[in-house]
């Protein structure tokens, strides 16, 4: 019979549910330590920094602190989109870096993609992993030419038809049959992965590796060199924050990033006679053209799982296992299932779950560390972690060991983002920002003709 600390984390998520008998904690801290490295959180971003310092220098004392069991979080309970996907503006990256830096930048998360699949292959982590690449469908006249536009954008940063290529009806629905298709822009710089097998064979490798990892404990404090943990305190050289989602629980770090919800549904397993009908053979990853993001995969066992945003964010940036499910969202998720596949109305939805994802004032993710105090840092990743977070931990490794290397120059690196406005404003500000794309969806759906309006109000609120 399954524990209730059981049960909290295969609850968490599909991924995490499939894992069972996996999810055992390891032990906490059992008082003071020292340590060269001190990693705050073993989500991707934790992992991965400790896989790449300890593939630079085996001998070095690593201890990653985490609050719950590895995975927990967003790595634990996303998408599986490892994407090539970048949280950023580029043209303001641009007028600060320049517009090669910014096409390096690009050129790397597209790399990334591969790097993923390559270290689990070779580290022997089965994640289901299939670069099957991404349609983002235009399903009403209104995404037609946004989604075009998206495809144009891309080859003004560099990408060429193999990077990034427009769909007509009959190409897109020859790879998917979803309903309503009008067309999608197709990129192959994208992978479906189990989340969780991910982040738990991570966690094992660098285990394995010699990093030492605390679970069941949270950190409450940094400091210069030193965390304060809610069983001892970790002195280390470097501390590395890598909470992302979680951020705002850490004193002092209020403001630094916004926990804000992303939720999902999958269904049962589809049988062959499904699939047969709508194809959707090489497993891409599916969006489409609407403001308000949504995202899916078709899963190793062929279950369709689907998320998207909407979900309200929470006053003075709170969380609570209860914010990890909202009725009127997963509804909504539904509703949209099955408006691009009405054969699934009838099957069952076997799982619901979300969690916070980390958003800086800024919307762009970056990644830093100041030898002078010794803090190191990585995230704001608004979504797409999957494959920024490897970038990251190769970067932090760099960094950290001093490496002069490509990576540590590209524009993300060094990157500062303001804080978020105190409450009340905070909320009301996030809350109308979220509230604008889902008024705009409906409004085009409606009409058929894009939201003018209200895009040039959601572009002011969030910078893009």
């Amino acid at each position: 019979m399954a524990s209730s600390l059981d049960e909290r984390y295969r609850t968490r998520s599909l991924w995490l549910d499939s894992l069972g008998d996996q999810l055992v904690p390891r032990p906490a801290l059992a008082g003071d330590i020292d340590a060269d490295v001190a990693i705050i959180g073993a989500g991707y971003t934790g992992l991965w920094t400790a896989y790449y310092l300890l593939r630079a220098d085996p001998h070095l004392r690593i201890a990653i602190i985490e609050k719950e069991i590895a995975g927990f979080g967003a790595s634990g309970r996303n998408g599986g989109w490892c994407s090539a996907l970048f949280a950023g503006g580029r043209d303001a990256m641009a007028r600060t870096h320049g517009r090669e830096a910014v096409i390096a930048l690009q050129r790397e998360m597209r790399a990334t993609v591969d790097e993923v699949g390559r270290v689990a292959a070779a580290e022997s982590i089965e994640v289901d992993f299939h670069k099957g690449g991404t349609l983002t469908f235009a399903t009403s006249p209104a995404h037609l030419d946004r989604v075009r536009a998206s495809v144009t954008e891309e080859h003004r940063w560099g990408a060429t038809d193999d990077d990034a290529v427009w769909l007509d009806r009959v190409e897109a629905r020859s790879r998917v049959a979803a309903d309503g298709v009008l067309g999608a822009a197709y990129t192959p710089h994208c992978a479906r992965v189990q989340p969780a097998k991910l982040a738990r064979g991570l966690a094992d490798r660098v285990a394995r590796m010699g990093a030492k990892l605390f679970e069941k404990t949270a950190a409450t404090e940094i400091g210069i060199r030193e965390v304060q943990t809610t069983h001892g305190r970790v002195r280390a050289e470097v501390v590395v924050r890598a909470t992302e989602g979680y951020t705002a629980r850490i004193a002092g770090l209020r403001r630094a990033l916004a926990p804000l919800y992303s939720l999902m549904i999958a269904t049962a397993p589809l049988p062959p006679s499904f699939w047969a009908e709508i194809g959707w053979n090489d497993r891409e990853t599916l969006a489409d053209g609407r403001h308000l993001i949504i995202y899916a995969q078709r899963t190793a066992d062929d279950r369709i799982a689907f998320g998207g945003r909407g979900a309200p964010y929470h006053f003075a940036s709170r969380i609570r296992d209860r914010f990890d499910r909202d009725s009127g969202t997963f509804a909504e998720l539904q509703r949209v299932l099955v408006g691009l596949f009405p054969s699934v109305a009838e099957a069952p939805i076997t799982h619901r779950w979300g969690g916070p994802l980390g958003v800086p004032r800024d919307w762009m993710s970056s990644v830093g560390f100041d030898r002078a105090t010794g803090l190191a840092w990585a995230g704001g990743y608004v979504g797409d972690g999957v494959s920024t977070t490897n970038l990251a931990g190769r970067t932090l490794a760099d960094l950290i060991t001093g490496a002069d290397t490509p990576i540590t120059h590209l524009p993300w690196v060094g990157h500062g983002s303001p804080r978020w406005e105190p409450e009340p404003f905070r909320w009301l500000g996030i809350n109308l920002a979220l509230a604008l794309p889902a008024g705009a969806d409906r409004a085009e759906f409606r009409t058929g003709r894009p939201a003018r309006l209200r895009n040039a109000l959601l572009e002011r609120l969030t910078g893009h």
